[in-house]
């Protein structure tokens, strides 16, 4: 007999608090609260599995291994089986200790976090993880649905006829040629899985994959499109915990339908919205019969010109914008965390359906190669895990330019890595 219980906490930063690691103003106000979201499944004589999802820009390094750790205490199983992500709503916290402390070393402070408010709502997530094994119920069956999504991503990177990146789709793309180009290469559909307890839905997983961003840089606090659907969602689906994971949107935005002249908030709320509901409706349930998690840790390569002198210097520099020295501090934190893997994961539930679970902002080369691996199978992905790689391009990404590899923080050749893994994961080999 399958087991599950739901977990909710406010993870809403303090007005002043610094968003996106210092890249955008700090919080102004709060437009919406945020969330930090789990279901804890415990398959019949194994350890819990705990899937958790944070209204969060990014967390990166050690501080995603501190997520992992408290919730996998709480809840009665180990960091191995536990997957924390972020929505990526950019005007919203991105906690890394470690960057923060080499700031503070250099008279920087409270460029990504301020105080200790991470760490408070971090243990306040873990307790709500704990309380929730006294609310555990049975799962007896599973349900699998998905549907487009009308009119939201596309493909950051517009290349010309020369093999190069000639323009980008940012959050607001200004230029009608840039926004006229084809969508690209997306993954368009919206897929939902449902716990059940006999005619009872407990929990529903929504997976897309885009930068889930219309209007950024405004230290206004909110989920975003994404968010404020699936809060809908929460709000009208009495007793149903819906949580949204975002895909491998590291190179997909909704910049081909955002000319940024009017907040398309609303309108991206209500197509999330509209495919939740219309993957929902189409899902098909069956028994829940068993469970297994596939782990491979990996160590992605650096990029060849991180070094730590070169990023001490940032660091030490008078004149530099607080931008540059954040993410002088994030690489540099990287760089000091090699001894520590990143997981990538999936959770195989009964032979036909696979939950894969990766690093940083990837690329949706990554998405598709993990569905392509199991074509037999019902595969969502959560991408957004620990995001001390930065973006996770293709090797040939770095000579076709754009504005991904500048914000890479891993090497071109951890693609065969990730590919290589991900087929280990899926297929359970």
């Amino acid at each position: 007999m399958f087991q599950i219980a739901t977990f909710n906490s406010d993870i809403t930063p303090p007005i002043g608090h610094p968003l996106c690691a210092g890249w955008y103003p700090p919080a102004a106000a709060i437009r919406d609260p945020l969330s930090a979201l789990g279901v804890i499944l415990i398959p019949e004589d194994d350890e819990p599995v705990v899937l958790c999802a944070l209204d969060w820009a990014e967390l990166s390094n050690l501080d995603y291994l501190r997520w992992r750790e408290e919730i996998a205490v709480a809840a009665g199983t180990h960091a191995g089986r536990v997957a924390v992500h972020c929505t990526h709503a950019h005007d919203t916290p991105w906690p890394d200790r470690e960057a923060q402390n080499l700031l503070d070393e250099c008279g920087h402070p409270d460029v990504i976090m301020a105080g200790d408010w991470a760490e408070r709502v971090r243990t306040q997530a873990a307790e709500a993880a704990g309380d929730a094994m006294s609310r555990l119920q049975p799962c007896t069956e599973i349900s699998i649905g998905e549907a487009k999504v009308d009119r939201i991503a596309s493909n950051r990177r517009v290349m010309g006829d020369d093999g190069k990146v000639r323009g980008v789709r940012w959050t607001k793309t200004r230029d009608p040629e840039i926004r006229a180009a084809p969508e690209g290469l997306i993954d368009p559909m919206l897929k939902s899985i449902g716990f059940w307890n006999g005619d009872k839905r407990v929990a529903c997983l929504h997976y897309y994959a885009v930068h889930p961003t219309a209007m950024d840089g405004t230290g206004e606090v909110t989920p975003e499109f994404v968010g404020l659907a699936r809060n809908r969602r929460i709000e009208a689906d009495e007793g149903v915990a819906h949580i949204y994971f975002n895909g491998c949107a590291g190179n997909i935005t909704a910049g081909k339908y955002n000319d940024g002249v009017a907040d398309n908030r609303e309108l991206f709320t209500s197509r999330i919205h509209d495919a939740m509901l219309a993957a929902e409706s189409a899902a098909t349930r069956r028994p829940l019969n068993k469970a297994r998690w596939a782990t491979e840790p990996v160590h992605l390569p650096p990029r060849e010109d991180m070094n730590e002198p070169d990023l001490r210097a940032i660091l030490d520099k008078e004149n530099t914008n607080v931008k540059t020295k954040s993410k002088a501090a994030i690489m540099l934190a990287y760089l000091q965390r090699h001894d520590v893997p990143i997981p990538i994961t999936c959770l195989h539930l009964n032979d036909d359906i696979g939950i894969v679970h990766l690093p940083g902002e990837t690329f949706m080369e990554y998405q598709i190669h993990a569905q392509e691996n199991r074509p037999d199978a019902f595969i969502a992905v959560a991408g957004y895990g620990d995001l001390g790689t930065g973006y996770i391009t293709m090797e040939k990404s770095f000579e076709e330019g754009g504005y991904e590899p500048v914000d890479a923080f891993v090497s071109g050749k951890s693609e065969a890595i990730m590919r290589a893994a991900i087929v280990k994961v899926t297929q359970g080999v």
